[in-house]
């Protein structure tokens, strides 16, 4: 996989050595100040734990334009998280942080996966208040969900960090629900994941963009703005994936208007 740097890189931006890649972005070591990281957003979109792939020209910079309106509304908010500065569209400076490798999942409807564990449940059913989940990120055992007692019991998080990752949650989803509800959108879930500063303390970690929700304006599923489009594809053809790359405009662009409050 290429190590390419972004389209336009920041002169000024002192990049280390690769530290770690996933399937959205790279992480490199800042060369001048151990305390930070260099995050660079990839074009690669991925569903069914990797399972489908592909590249979409353009979606990095548009998922670090989305992060950055949503970390800087959060930040503004008073939320802890590991946002430092946006470098460029596709470069992000972060804290370093020891992550927690878990995925929280807050749910405002229910839908998607949620109906499969529990099909007696009807779509769409309230969740007040939000509804927080915790699956442990292991692709080859398919994220599999878990309590917060076997995340302290297996050593993941302390009991206190589970209790401070589910108030957190709310805290983010109840900001970012308040923003898209303001535009007439719906947010109907939302995933999220933290990590440990050098001072140990939870912060908000990762990237929130448009692969880590769902967005349904006006409360109507068949206009859904966000990744669930791709996995819901039988076939994946460049029209499709242009298709979906304009929802992604329509998402970065509606988040500047997070910045505006």
């Amino acid at each position: 996989m290429s190590e390419a740097r972004p389209t336009e890189p920041t002169a000024a931006l002192p990049y280390g050595p690769k530290l770690a890649e996933g399937k959205t972005k790279i992480i490199y070591a800042h060369a001048q100040d151990p305390a930070l990281v260099i995050m660079v957003h990839k074009d690669a979109i991925s569903a069914g734990d990797g399972a489908r792939r592909h590249q979409i020209a353009g979606k990095g910079a548009l998922s670090g334009r989305t992060a950055v309106n949503v970390f800087t509304m959060l930040d503004g908010a008073g939320v802890p998280t590991h946002f430092v500065a946006a470098a460029s569209p596709t470069e992000m400076v972060v804290r370093r942080c020891d992550m927690i490798p878990v995925e929280v999942v807050m749910r405002r409807r229910a839908t998607g996966s949620y109906l499969k564990r529990c099909p007696d449940i009807p779509e769409g059913t309230l969740f007040d208040p939000v509804l927080v989940e915790f699956f442990f990120k292991d692709d080859i055992r398919h994220d599999p969900l878990m309590t917060g007692a076997e995340l302290s019991a297996q050593g993941i998080a302390t009991p206190s960090e589970v209790a401070e990752m589910t108030e957190r949650g709310r805290w983010v989803f109840g900001l970012l629900e308040q923003a898209w509800a303001a535009l007439d959108i719906a947010l109907i879930d939302l995933k999220i994941e933290f990590g440990r500063d050098a001072q140990g303390r939870l912060v908000v970690a990762d990237v929130i963009d448009n692969d880590s929700w769902r967005l349904w304006p006006g409360g109507d599923k068949s206009r859904m703005l966000d990744k669930q489009i791709y996995r819901n594809l039988s076939t994946v053809t460049p029209a499709e994936l242009e298709a979906l790359k304009q929802k992604y405009v329509q998402v970065a662009e509606l988040t500047e208007r997070f910045r505006m409050h």
